[in-house]
């Protein structure tokens, strides 16, 4: 069962009857600062960026909060093309990354259009990859081809797989390609919720911090990009200079939008820019109309706010719904 910090409180989940066999847990940063006896079987790190710096006060005092999840020794699982947690890792015995490249020895990757597993060594029946690796899935066997949902996937089989190398559990590569073939995402997270004049509008207010707002906008080639909120102490530079060329407008909301405005004008400065200072229940139909007027047919309107959502709305979640209602309102 999916439980902790989404999905089924923890109390709940250990406390089932009969007994779950598997928990697997989302844990906070903030959940990881408190925890002192916590251990995992296997456990993921699937990036490292600034992100609630206004609370743990910096970002070594949040890397530290992190490398929590791996307390115990489990098999660590990591993202090889984060170079964060390349050097974190070792400094720990067990571990599996995961790339979005050829995967070397003891790790997942995708080699052409298929997702691969060079950890867990062929048994017969498994269909093998020219490197010598199991194949697992196609990328559009997934739900989204988008890169950062292919790492979740590797990140998700590599876990997986973990856990099959006890004795408990069998999870064989046809068992992880299944899982990953049946899931779907959660609300707000690169959701289409409309077209408009021939403009896709997709909802990914889950993008909280800039580095998931950065992944949303890689995967578009046009956008018209929907930020802005509380930045939690987050800097906007880096997801600006990464996306410039894919930006054909930013449309600002929220109260540290000025921040968002000032990294577009030194990276992006051709890119039109549009700020709502609205902050009542009408203020999404100002921020969709004023997206959809800087969008042209074939594009898209992407909210990815780069940041948390608490200034205006009650969570992320709520943010998302009054965008997909707002884009409703638009196509009548």
């Amino acid at each position: 069962v999916a439980a902790g910090n989404v999905g089924l409180p923890m109390v709940d989940a250990v406390l089932h009857d009969p007994p779950y066999d598997v928990l697997a847990v989302e844990v906070s940063s903030f959940q990881l600062h408190w925890m002192l006896t916590v251990e995992f079987a296997a456990a993921a790190i699937l990036n490292i960026a600034e992100d609630h710096l206004d609370w743990h006060g910096s970002f070594a005092a949040y890397l530290a909060d992190k490398e929590k999840v791996w307390n115990g020794d489990p098999c660590a699982v990591y993202n090889g093309d984060d170079g964060v947690l390349v050097d974190l890792s070792g400094g720990h015995q067990d571990t599996h990354c995961f790339t979005l490249g050829r995967p070397g020895d003891g790790c997942f990757g995708v080699e052409g259009d298929v997702l691969i597993d060079r950890v867990s060594g062929p048994r017969p029946g498994d269909r093998v990859s020219g490197s010598g690796g199991v194949e697992l899935c196609r990328v559009d066997d997934l739900a989204s081809a988008a890169p950062h949902n292919v790492a979740n996937a590797l990140a998700a089989a590599a876990l997986a797989r973990a856990l099959g190398d006890g004795e408990r559990f069998d999870i064989s590569p046809e068992h992880v390609a299944a899982g990953l073939r049946a899931y779907r995402p959660g609300a707000h997270r690169i959701t289409p919720v409309g077209a408009v004049d021939g403009v896709t509008f997709v909802d990914d207010s889950k993008a909280t911090n800039p580095h998931a707002a950065a992944a949303s906008l890689q995967a578009f080639d046009h956008v018209v990009w929907v930020a802005g909120g509380l930045a939690k102490g987050a800097r906007f530079d880096d997801v600006v200079r990464v996306t410039a060329d894919r930006l054909r407008g930013a449309v600002l909301m929220g109260r540290d939008r000025a921040l968002v405005a000032e990294a577009l004008a030194r990276h992006a400065p051709d890119v039109p820019v549009v700020e709502v200072a609205d902050t009542d229940t009408g203020a999404m139909d100002v921020v969709v109309r004023a997206a959809a007027g800087l969008a042209r047919p074939g594009e898209t309107v992407l909210l990815a706010p780069a940041c948390a959502s608490m200034d205006m709305f009650t969570d992320y979640a709520a943010r998302g719904d009054a965008f997909a209602a707002a884009v409703r309102r638009l196509g009548g």
